[in-house]
This record gives C-alpha cells, sequence and structure tokens, in this order.
C-alpha cells in the first residue's frame, strides 16, 4: 500500500533528480527492521550510467546520506511527532550491502568486547550508522555504546554496561 507520505517522497526524490538533469523514476515500500518502520525511496539504477550512480552514492554514501538527510528533514517539516515518516534512500543495493555490513560489525564489535572487556572503538561510521549501530548493539544483553570526539572524527564505542560515561553521547 502506498500512503501519502511514500507518494510525497516519490515526488521529491524524482524532482530533485529532474532538477539535477537525472532521468531516472522512483519507488516506495514500506520497510520495518530492528530501527523501526522506514519508507524506502529507491532510485531506479538502469536509466543511470555507473559514473551517476557513482555520484549519487559518493564516497562511502555520502551523497546518499545528504539527499536521505534532506529528504527526511524536507518531508517532515511541520509534522508533529507521531505524523513523521522515517525515509530511506536506496541505490543500486547500496543500503541494504551496508545494513548487512553494519549487522556484521555490530556482532563482531560485541563478540570481541564481551571476551575481552574492554572497550572497542568503531570509526569511519556516519552519524546515521552510529545511530543504527547503537540499536543493534543494545540487543546484546551486558554492552554499552556511547559515541566519543567531534566530527568529522566521532567514533562510536562499544563497552562492557557500567562503564560508558554519562556525557559525550
Amino acid at each position: 500500500m502506498v500512503t501519502e507520505a511514500a507518494t510525497a517522497g516519490v515526488n521529491w526524490l524524482t524532482n530533485l533528480l529532474t532538477m539535477q538533469g537525472l532521468a531516472s523514476t522512483v519507488s516506495a515500500h514500506p520497510v520495518e527492521d530492528e530501527s523501526g518502520e522506514s519508507c524506502w525511496l529507491t532510485i531506479a539504477e538502469e536509466p543511470l550510467s555507473p559514473e551517476q550512480v557513482q555520484a549519487l552514492i559518493g564516497d562511502g554514501g555520502a551523497v546518499l546520506d545528504s539527499i536521505q538527510y534532506l529528504a527526511n528533514t524536507t518531508l517532515n517539516l511541520g509534522k508533529g511527532q507521531d505524523e513523521q515518516q522515517a525515509f530511506t534512500i536506496e541505490l543500486a543495493g547500496y543500503r541494504a550491502k551496508r545494513l548487512a555490513e553494519l549487522k556484521t560489525m555490530a556482532a563482531e564489535a560485541a563478540e570481541r568486547v564481551l571476551a575481552s572487556g574492554e572497550e572497542y572503538e568503531m570509526q569511519g561510521l556516519s552519524s546515521a550508522e552510529r545511530r543504527q549501530m547503537h540499536h543493534f548493539l543494545a540487543a546484546h544483553e551486558g554492552l554499552a555504546t556511547f559515541s566519543r570526539g567531534r566530527e568529522p572524527d566521532r567514533r562510536l564505542v562499544v563497552c562492557m554496561a557500567g562503564q560508558a560515561p554519562n556525557a559525550d553521547n
């Protein structure tokens, strides 16, 4: 079922791509996972050149993250908390692949900290990825997570429960 929010998301992203001179279609579908429900807006890869796909994804997904941030901010502007919809922008399977990588990284970090008892810092995660990792790691009993540092060098720290500081979260 396509919701009003999904239709608005498809229209917004289609217009953004058109303004960039990119002819592609956008489809929407709901996805529910451990992080909650999100409306995935998928950009069709077929009409785009490999260079255009790479430019839209950006280094480490930075451009896709920026488009996603704009979509979430713009499409939820003026809406109450209970009316807001989370949007995830997907292109060429990047988000699905990265989500699988993050889940593997979370499991490995949890195993490492539980085995050693020592904290473990994870670098190179975007703010959105750090939020996902906090959520994934919350499922592991006996662990805590917090963020340390300032952008662009902010890191996720995994430690034993009770070892996380109260500040700098």
